[in-house]
């Protein structure tokens, strides 16, 4: 999801109640975990540290 380009408020929020079948709140909380973890800024190393910047602000 966090790689896509989404060009509507809410379409991302959208999709993954759609393809993920959950809501956003726990999305955002398991995305919060999984860019911490070692072995996906391993294999996604650009999009973590985009992704825990933009958290940390």
């Amino acid at each position: 999801m966090e790689k896509r380009t989404w060009r509507y408020p809410g379409a991302k929020e959208r999709a993954v109640r759609r393809e993920l079948d959950m809501p956003a709140t726990e999305y955002y909380m398991r995305l919060n975990r999984l860019i911490d973890d070692v072995r996906a800024i391993r294999e996604e190393p650009a999009l973590t540290r985009r992704l825990r910047q933009r958290r940390d602000l």
